[in-house]
């Protein structure tokens, strides 16, 4: 049985994967320059000064509270004191499910101040995948205009439904992409 089979059967996600993937960079890259800043990915405990609940649009100290997730937030090395984007996500025993993901509200919509936080993020997610043994397998639920979406930029696969993964060999060029490595 292909590991796609098998993730189709676990249990249903209560959200929706809804970020949009604005562009694959090799770290964050500025919007207005072009420049690339390094980032940082790190636990997020709920507890951090710069985090202010009203700021984002999920309730992160909730997610944080989940005994069976865990929740990283993506810091730009050159301001280490700003969250550019925040992730959830849960070991399933064979892949990681994307629980959440979200971008702060400045790297949103058309003014945006920085590109590529998302794709990081999944990036990671696979990375972690990877590290775990999962080769790099992810998968999450996705809202259904963004499952076309997905399959473009990420080159998820549809599952079932709305449940998409990401697989081996799109995990690796994400990773390798992101983090220049690959296991």
């Amino acid at each position: 049985m292909s590991i796609f089979c098998k993730l189709g059967v676990r249990r249903k996600a209560r959200r929706f994967v809804a970020v949009e993937i604005d562009k694959l960079t090799n770290s964050i890259e500025d919007a207005s320059t072009g420049a690339l800043l390094q980032t940082t990915l790190s636990k997020f405990s709920g507890r951090e000064k710069n985090y202010r609940r009203r700021e984002w649009v999920f309730d992160w100290k909730k997610e944080v509270r989940h005994h069976d997730r865990e929740v990283f937030k993506l810091i730009a090395d050159q301001f280490p004191d700003v969250i550019q984007g925040l992730i959830g996500m849960s070991d399933r025993g064979d892949h990681i499910f994307l629980n959440l993901i979200e971008t702060a509200g400045f790297n949103r919509g058309k003014d945006k101040l920085f590109k590529g936080v998302a794709g990081n993020l999944v990036a990671f997610a696979c990375k972690q995948s990877l590290e775990s043994g999962y080769r790099g397998v992810v998968s999450f639920i996705s809202k259904t205009k963004l499952i076309n979406h997905y399959r473009l930029t990420l080159g998820a696969e549809v599952i079932a439904g709305q449940r998409m993964a990401i697989g081996a060999h799109s995990a690796s060029l994400l990773i390798r992409r992101y983090f220049g490595e690959t296991q």
